[in-house]
């Protein structure tokens, strides 16, 4: 039996002999069923029409699909201390592109910032040779493909080796989460932060929204707890959510600013 794909957010589900009747994640306020109505799509016609792109993002290897598809994150391939890390999944798996994970050394654990990106995240662990996923319990009811795979962490911070720590941010979802890796890839450390932080198309500022399609603020409280999560986390860089969405050096500042000014204009 299939697993099927939501055309709209990307999310694989678990098998069934016929396609769901409902996206719960598309059906969310922070998301949307597509303008012609549900629609579902198999990895075998995925592949047929897309392939994966791996490019250097900003010096980490990148991945995403081509032609652009669904929400249109691309994951990154972070060398580190706490092993080699998927930063965020994708609904198409390929060979080759296992194969270049594997020539480069593998990945140790898939880390996945929120429900918008579970994509196709069993798929990949499974090519990968199961290895772990690592996501927030607080989102767990968002799981649509349950796997032995997947590893749940709870509280606010999770430290997986000197280096890199996962930072239960809030705010988009309960357990949306961002990881600092403190001494990569580039001097100074840096910010993966999924949507808890949207780097904004200026690449010097970042925003806080509950749902980015549809427009809706993040709670002002959600974003005090969010600030004071961050305090003691040193950063250069900030690395968004797609290709070449990053602020490049003076991340820390960057962020600090867009909280000012976010909280300066709520009040407002």
């Amino acid at each position: 039996m299939p697993c099927y794909i939501c055309e709209t957010c990307g999310t694989q589900f678990a098998e069934t002999a016929a396609a769901p009747a409902r996206c719960p994640i598309c059906e969310d306020e922070r998301q949307y069923v597509g303008w012609r109505g549900q629609a579902w799509t198999t990895h075998e016609a995925l592949a047929a029409g897309h392939a994966l792109r791996l490019e250097d993002d900003a010096g980490l290897l990148g991945i995403g699909l081509a032609p652009d598809y669904a929400i249109n994150q691309r994951a990154l391939y972070l060398p580190t201390d706490a092993g080699n890390l998927l930063w965020e999944s994708l609904s198409l798996v390929t060979d080759a592109a296992v194969a270049a994970l594997r020539a480069r050394g593998g990945v140790d654990r898939i880390v996945i910032s929120h429900p918008h990106f579970y994509a196709s995240m069993v798929q990949w662990s499974q090519a990968l040779g199961g290895v772990p996923i690592l996501l927030h319990a607080a989102d767990r009811a968002w799981v649509q493909r349950p796997s032995r795979h997947i590893e749940f962490w709870e509280g606010d911070t999770l430290a997986l080796s000197d280096d890199v720590t996962l930072i239960r941010c809030g705010g988009h979802f309960p357990g949306s989460t961002a990881l600092h890796w403190a001494r990569g890839p580039r001097p100074g450390g840096a910010l993966f932060p999924g949507d808890a932080l949207q780097v904004a198309l200026d690449r010097r500022h970042v925003s806080f929204m509950y749902s980015y399609p549809n427009y809706i603020p993040m709670r002002v409280g959600d974003v005090h707890a969010m600030r004071e999560r961050l305090v003691p986390y040193a950063f250069e860089d900030v690395f968004g959510y797609t290709w070449g969405r990053n602020i490049l050096g003076g991340g820390r500042a960057a962020v600090d600013a867009s909280f000012e000014r976010f909280l300066r204009a709520a009040a407002a």
